[in-house]
């Protein structure tokens, strides 16, 4: 594709720095989109996490050699089929999500019916393509794209593998600490809530001049700004085990947590919805009965202590 050809992004793509722009999805961002983070260097452009919109833009403004994906869910991956002559990198743990749609369900660990489902949706909204060469890095891994550097920052618990990056000149892309209202997801199979708090608690010292989310809030500008925001979606993870130990004033078993909806609002309906719930409240309960906060009163019936 030549530049003439390049799609123009006008008020889309925000620029941050001389060398770093947001490619914004559509509706802010909102999913099943995203905000994609463009990185331009000397001798090498690269994406961080190529959105729905990446692709019905057909492509980015610039030509892009590297695709980084933050992590191994499908709205993160979209865009990966659009670049198929640039390399593609993800953490290690989520590599098998780049690699095959058989890996990106693993991550979820859904029931039959409900991955056939989801693989439908992930193939037709999504457009997944697989990349069986993407290569896997680690913490701390840097790509120098030439006189600027991108590091990964390891920060598990949305996924195993989950990753922000610092990018020189002052920006921090959160990726799925998108420090919405909703507050953090941990409904996978590969989800971990103790490790999604130590990362809430590590990415507390990361200092940016400019954050950016993958979804909603897009670009929080300072610090202050940030850890404001960071407080308020940490805090949602407390108000949700507050919230399932009043329900357990009386023996409840999962099924019962389930359908209360404690993640969800009632009136959402999603292919994973119930799966997510259920993998949510398992951890919850986990964690109490670890803290000797509730107990099994009798086989799969659960109540406060």
């Amino acid at each position: 594709m030549s530049n003439s050809q390049r799609p123009s992004w006008g008020e889309q793509q925000i620029r941050l720095t001389d060398n770093v722009s947001v490619l914004v999805g559509a509706e802010g961002g909102r999913y099943p989109s995203g905000n994609s983070l463009l990185i331009e260097g000397t001798a090498e452009a690269a994406i961080i996490d190529p959105s729905v919109t990446v692709v019905a833009k057909g492509g980015a403004p610039v030509p892009v050699d590297i695709v980084v994906n933050s992590h191994g869910h499908e709205d993160h991956l979209a865009g990966n089929g659009a670049f198929p002559d640039a390399r593609v990198h993800i953490h290690d743990a989520d590599l098998l999500a780049a690699h095959s749609i058989e890996g990106l369900l693993q991550v979820y660990g859904l029931d039959e019916a409900t991955g056939a489902a989801f693989r439908e949706e992930i193939l037709e909204e999504f457009h997944y393509t697989a990349r069986p060469d993407a290569t896997g890095f680690t913490d701390g891994h840097r790509f120098d794209l030439g006189g600027l550097g991108v590091e990964a920052v390891h920060l598990p618990g949305h996924t195993r593998g989950h990753s922000g990056f610092r990018i020189d000149g002052g920006v921090f892309f959160l990726s799925d600490i998108d420090l919405t209202g909703f507050g953090p997801y941990y409904g996978d199979t590969w989800s971990d809530l103790d490790q999604f708090d130590e990362s809430l608690r590590q990415v507390r010292d990361e200092e940016a001049d400019w954050y950016v989310t993958f979804h909603h809030k897009g670009i929080i500008e300072g610090r202050e700004a940030f850890l404001e925001l960071l407080d308020g979606f940490h805090a949602v993870i407390d108000r949700r085990h507050q919230a399932m130990l009043e329900f357990l004033s009386e023996p409840k078993t999962l099924a019962d947590m389930v359908a209360t909806r404690f993640i969800y609002r009632p009136h959402v309906e999603h292919v994973f919805a119930d799966s997510v719930e259920a993998r949510s409240a398992e951890m919850h309960l986990a964690r109490m009965v670890d803290r000797g906060e509730a107990e099994e009163v009798e086989p799969g019936r659960y109540k406060v202590s």
